[in-house]
């Protein structure tokens, strides 16, 4: 099947790998005019005056990245299958329209108001009582367009530093971890559910995925997996998606989803039967499901800004590299490198031996292993 993906980036770029081996083409369709996918057929589209080209060369369209005109979407939906639909895109890109899914749907997320001016901004954070989190209502992702308020006093500071017309205010959660769940669902309404991965942030910017999450309670992962088990049914969702959770004492709260393969799921090219890109290339193309039972435990580490010692880590017999083909830039992911294990012990222990040879990579809490 001739594959098209809006975006060309390195998730793409993975998606492709996945898709060849299952006789399938692809042709990226690329807005930002600095694809770097690095294969396929590319088509540089800034003012969408090739999309009939593109369509002519297609048979399914998909995305990679969710910060594309919904307009372009529901244009290409009216000539070709676009899976996951528009409905999903627009969803994501807006996040008050994403929290009042979730609050229709009954998924739990942090109290929340949105503002439209710095007075606005101030009223929230007076309201919700701080700290409170700012986010640009569309656009925005790894950290930008946020800023945490400790006081109203902060609001101009904040909206100024922003610099969207409208944000979204949410209280801040005090949670343990952060977590994810990735499913993908068919065209037959198949859903496979991965274990759920605890994610290690700095600086906004994921930086270590553990998957299974250690000392996960049973009642934890039933949850997670009703509430994307209902997002996908309610979008009529085809393809992979992302539910991003904080961890309470107590339970679980939504805090975002992405319509798309996820950087918390990349663990899965090594540690799982079936690859998230492999999984939704199935679910796109109208194939089964592949099986999302993991190999033994394993981590993703992100390889952020500067490559390291790639040879170094190449020696590593447990290290598994995937480089993106990117140049090195403050804060860009340039790759990620997949570790596997029979114990969380041996996964720490593996885990510091591999960010020796990354430079800037933060310390592995060895707590994980005493969940």
């Amino acid at each position: 099947m001739r594959i098209g993906v809006l975006g060309a980036g390195q998730l793409g770029r993975m998606l492709a790998l996945a898709g060849y081996p299952l006789a399938n083409q692809f042709v990226f369709y690329d807005l930002s005019g600095s694809p770097s996918v690095g294969l396929g057929e590319v088509i540089i589209d800034r003012n969408h005056e090739y999309l009939k080209d593109f369509l002519a060369r297609v048979d399914r369209v998909t995305y990679e990245f969710e910060h594309l005109p919904v307009e372009v979407a529901e244009i290409i939906a009216r000539e070709k299958t676009v899976y996951p639909s528009p409905r999903a895109l627009q969803v994501c890109q807006n996040r008050e329209a994403e929290k009042t899914l979730f609050g229709s749907l009954g998924i739990p997320t942090p109290e929340w108001r949105i503002a439209e001016s710095a007075a606005n901004l101030r009223k929230a954070a007076d309201e919700l009582g701080c700290p409170v989190v700012a986010k640009s209502n569309t656009e925005g992702y790894d950290g930008k367009g946020q800023a945490v308020l400790r006081s109203p006093e902060e609001a101009d500071h904040a909206w100024a530093a922003i610099g969207h017309e409208k944000l979204i205010v949410e209280k801040f959660v005090d949670f343990n971890r952060e977590v994810s769940v990735i499913a993908a669902r068919g065209e037959d309404g198949e859903v496979a559910i991965y274990p759920m991965a605890e994610n290690v942030h700095r600086d906004g910017i994921l930086r270590y995925s553990i998957a299974p999450a250690p000392g996960l309670r049973p009642e934890i992962q039933e949850s997670a997996e009703h509430y994307v088990r209902t997002l996908l049914n309610e979008l009529d969702y085809v393809g992979v998606l992302a539910l991003e959770l904080f961890e309470t004492d107590d339970a679980l709260v939504a805090n975002e989803m992405a319509p798309r393969v996820h950087n918390s799921g990349h663990w899965s090219m090594d540690g799982a039967q079936t690859s998230q890109f492999e999984n939704h290339v199935r679910a796109i193309t109208g194939m089964p499901l592949g099986n999302v039972s993991p190999r033994g435990v394993s981590c993703m580490v992100n390889i952020i800004g500067e490559q390291g010692s790639i040879k170094d880590i190449l020696r590593l017999p447990y290290a598994h590299v995937h480089l993106y083909d990117k140049l090195e830039r403050p804060g860009r992911k340039l790759g990620h490198v997949n570790i596997v294990a029979d114990s969380y012990e041996e996964l720490v222990w593996r885990v510091r031996n591999c960010a020796c040879f990354l430079p800037g990579a933060p310390e592995l809490d060895c707590s994980l292993t005493r969940r």
